[in-house]
């Protein structure tokens, strides 16, 4: 089995890829892991085949979606089969050599780092990369930047802490999702998540929809839009629920929806994660 990540090898993606490994049949763990540029290049070797699934991030709770990749779920024919919830411990490593001009991290790490870093480094230039493990390996080639990365990444390219636990709020999860092809099975503990496409002139569309749910008595553990980019004011609503796609109820309740929205995609249905420690 192959696997696509963010690469190069040390990102968060990798780690979450392990967990999920570890997470599978003992004769399925040994999935090797090819690397990719980014989250678009990943889920495109999955919709073509290359690889057999890809580990992406869908949100994190301090800034909330990565909005590229929910476009990419959206026009992509690829399924959700599996998610990973992964705490996030980020560190200022460098070289320690001198003082520190640069701070480079994937936007998303540098956003979950702004106040340490407005707070400790205002008058420092901040840099965007691809990766937080090439970010760590910029740092490693010159003294004078520095890299927000996990402390695993910093011991990978011989890089010291110069600081621990710099993300903004101690509590910093990043959810990932396992995209693939195929719904598995109900585990009797799933997830199922979809896109509804509301016609804009419609009065009450949106609460005629929830209220499929609520009567049902369906939570939904996530509801958040994003532009359709057919103009202002016009939004796909990705949704989270808890059910599986084939119990009778979800079934129901998705029937009657389809009857109102414009469209409706099924994202996945797939076996909910627990929050692991990190090690």
């Amino acid at each position: 089995m192959k696997i696509g990540v963010l690469g190069p090898q040390g990102t968060y993606s990798e780690k979450a890829a392990l967990r999920w490994c570890k997470s599978m049949p003992e004769a399925r763990r040994e999935a090797g892991l090819v690397y990719f540029k980014d989250f678009d290049e990943v889920l495109r070797a999955v919709e073509s085949g290359e690889v057999d699934q890809g580990v992406v991030p869908v949100e994190n709770s301090l800034e909330g979606a990565v909005t590229a990749v929910m476009d990419l779920l959206l026009h992509l024919d690829v399924v959700i089969l599996g998610e990973v919830n992964l705490p996030v411990r980020h560190c200022l490593v460098g070289r320690g050599e001198g003082e520190i001009k640069i701070i480079l991290s994937h936007p998303q790490a540098l956003a979950q780092c702004r106040q340490y870093l407005r707070r400790n480094f205002p008058g420092v230039e901040i840099r965007t990369t691809g990766s937080t493990s090439h970010a760590a390996h910029l740092a490693q080639e010159f003294p004078e930047m520095a890299a927000i990365a996990g402390e695993s990444t910093a011991r990978d390219f011989g890089l010291q802490i110069l600081a621990r636990e710099v993300q903004d709020e101690s509590d910093n999860i990043t959810r990932f999702v396992v995209a693939g092809r195929g719904i598995p099975d109900a585990s009797g503990r799933d997830k199922t998540s979809l896109v509804v496409y509301l016609q804009r002139d419609r009065p009450g569309a949106l609460f005629s929809i929830l209220q499929e749910f609520a009567k049902r008595q369906i939570n939904l553990t996530r509801i958040e839009s994003r532009p359709s980019r057919k103009g202002i004011g016009d939004y796909y609503f990705y949704i989270d629920l808890e059910g599986h796609v084939n119990d009778a109820i979800v079934k129901e309740a998705l029937s009657e929806i389809t009857k109102k929205a414009s469209m409706v995609k099924m994202l996945g249905s797939y076996p909910k994660s627990k929050i692991d420690a990190l090690q």
